[in-house]
């Protein structure tokens, strides 16, 4: 029998997509106008994620939150307005950058009564090319404020200082500079302790305890704290609600394994700005032993320099550095680190997870850092579960957590995906003209 050609998907992808995204921008503009709701847009090249997750985690102590992160770019800011906006009283979103979405025309969506602005730093080094370039970019979050809106930002941070010049909002700024508003003093952390730090402002103090693991989230956790206080939310309660704040589980969030290691989850993405601060939290850790997975790092896949000086600080850091994936040759390890077992080398997540599974001891502490490509996330899961999809490339932009699918094989569970997609087409397909009926239900919906 001939072969009957498989239909391409992709043109009624587009199609379908297009409708969803015309739909929720002509909503999104009354949506935004009709609602009571505060809402708060947090940018930065690193930390957004944290202090939009701790934000609204005080928040909801104080009234009713929706929460947009991970997903920051125009439509996902879109579909927050729309579907969002309604009953409730603060509605806190990350907005990013990268490739062809700019935070442009999300910001101007968006218009927020707050704008949070962490760090600037060389992030998509690709496109960007310079610090300055980045910080244009994420300037328009600012510029983008509401009539009698506020700005939170950066004091220890110029080129964040210098985005005040395009508001005529209220300027809030918070930091470890003297000349913050709110200033974060006694920064202490050395796992198993987790951090703490008193803040300070005007003449009042709040000691906070968190459950961070390293010191550097002081600065998204200060953050957050700055824009709950400057939006009258009690100290007390703001204090209450970072102690009781679990960290998001793949940016230094901790799995513990019974008569195992501690891992710290890092696997999201790997700038090279920030790639030290997580040795750091391990350096400073008091084990019996510390150990760190370095897979990828984010926009320097090809610089020997720059996993030549990662390989340096983490050996530094740690009693053995384990690389993962294919630029581990760039480390430039000497042969006298891979004789003594400093340096060990792995092509792929499962064939390190089998090593530490065989030289795990009780009590230690593991770092898993890396870009999302490799799913570092898989050896911490190994151990609580039973990892069956350990595909090389699989395709997915987030993290193991959020696909779910770690404890089926990647053949069934890529196979699943596709079987339900050609299931629900074929369903609409029954119809006259199943685009034009998905379009219009799509807008029904939006």
């Amino acid at each position: 029998m001939p072969t009957i050609p498989r239909p391409s998907l992709r043109p009624l992808k587009a199609r379908l997509r297009k409708a969803r995204d015309e739909a929720l921008a002509e909503k999104a503009p009354k949506a935004r106008e009709q609602s009571k709701a505060t809402f708060v847009g947090v940018t930065g090249s690193s930390g957004k994620s944290t202090t939009v997750a701790l934000l609204a985690h005080i928040l909801a102590g104080h009234g009713r939150v929706k929460t947009q992160l991970k997903f920051n770019d125009r439509r996902a800011t879109l579909k927050t307005l729309v579907h969002g906006s309604r009953h409730n009283d603060y509605v806190v979103l990350e907005l990013g950058i990268g490739g062809e979405q700019p935070i442009r025309p999300a910001a101007q969506a968006l218009r927020p009564d707050i704008a949070v602005v962490t760090m600037v730093e060389l992030e998509h080094k690709s496109e960007f090319r310079t610090k300055e370039a980045v910080a244009a970019e994420k300037t328009e979050l600012v510029a983008a404020l509401r009539p009698g809106g506020m700005a939170l930002l950066n004091r220890d941070d110029p080129l964040v200082m210098a985005m005040a010049d395009r508001t005529d909002a209220r300027i809030v700024t918070f930091g470890q500079s003297e000349e913050a508003e709110f200033r974060a003093t006694d920064i202490a952390a050395s796992f198993p302790e987790l951090l703490s730090f008193t803040v300070r402002w005007a003449d009042e103090g709040l000691a906070l305890t968190t459950r961070f693991v390293g010191t550097h989230f002081w600065m998204p956790t200060l953050a957050a704290v700055a824009t709950a206080l400057s939006l009258d939310v009690p100290a007390q309660l703001v204090a209450e609600r970072v102690a009781t704040f679990e960290p998001l589980l793949e940016r230094c969030g901790v799995i513990s394994t019974d008569d195992g290691p501690a891992f710290i989850l890092d696997t999201t993405k790997a700038p090279w700005h920030s790639i030290k601060l997580a040795f750091d939290s391990v350096q400073q850790a008091c084990v019996v032993r510390k150990r760190i997975v370095l897979g990828h790092m984010s926009d320097f896949a090809g610089s020997d320099q720059k996993y030549r000086n990662a390989y340096r600080w983490a050996r530094e850091a740690a009693d053995q550095v384990i690389f993962v994936g294919q630029h581990a040759h760039r480390s430039k390890a000497s042969q006298e680190d891979r004789d003594e077992g400093r340096f060990v080398e792995f092509r792929t997540p499962e064939e390190a997870a089998a090593h530490i599974r065989d030289t795990a001891i009780p009590g230690e502490v593991i770092l898993l850092k890396g870009s999302v490509d490799l799913h570092l996330e898989r050896i911490a899961l190994s151990w609580i579960c039973n990892v069956k999809c350990w595909a090389t490339t699989c395709g997915h932009n987030s993290g193991c957590l959020d696909c779910g699918r770690y404890e089926s094989s990647f053949d069934w569970h890529k196979g699943r995906k596709r079987r339900g997609r050609l299931k629900r087409l074929w369903r609409k397909g029954r119809h006259r003209d199943p685009l034009d009926r998905l379009a219009r239900r799509t807008a029904r919906r939006a």
